[in-house]
């Protein structure tokens, strides 16, 4: 039933978002769209000695997609981009192939399990995870790239 993706839990995070605005000074950033709903959302994030050490995030989404932002924002620091793309995997394996959801840090995004009921939102659920993976790779990116020289 469509009421169970709308608890009072996932309503409740998706009504205190917190973290929003820019970041000033973000080592990276990067925007993610769900075509599906046309959620959108844009994460900042800053990394001291391989965690995340800030984040914030824009965010136009529906309530599920708020909800998980909000979840995102409440549980990030301190977390290693390593476990950020393991939570993503999980986070996708639960709404696709029926799998337990993140653990750790990132469990509580369980709460958005009845949502695997309903490939329409799964784009906006995961929205939080693409674009906060999608930031760390512009960041591995830029590292990786040979800087130039002068000759």
């Amino acid at each position: 039933m469509m009421d169970d993706i709308y608890s009072a839990k996932i309503l409740s995070y998706a009504g205190n978002l917190t973290r929003s605005g820019r970041l000033e000074a973000a080592d990276c950033s990067a925007d993610a769209l769900s075509r599906l709903c046309g959620s959108r959302m844009t994460v900042y994030l800053k990394l001291e000695h391989g965690r995340i050490s800030d984040f914030s995030h824009e965010v136009k989404a529906c309530a599920l997609g708020q909800a998980a932002a909000s979840i995102m924002a409440n549980t990030i620091i301190g977390a290693t981009p390593a476990e950020i793309r393991l939570a993503r995997e999980a986070m996708r394996a639960m709404l696709k192939d029926g799998g337990d959801g993140p653990d750790g840090r990132f469990a509580e995004m369980r709460c958005l399990q009845p949502v695997k009921d309903y490939p329409a939102r799964h784009g906006s659920v995961m929205l939080t995870f693409e674009a906060t993976v999608k930031a760390l790779a512009n960041l591995e990116k830029s590292h990786d790239s040979p800087q130039e020289q002068a000759v």
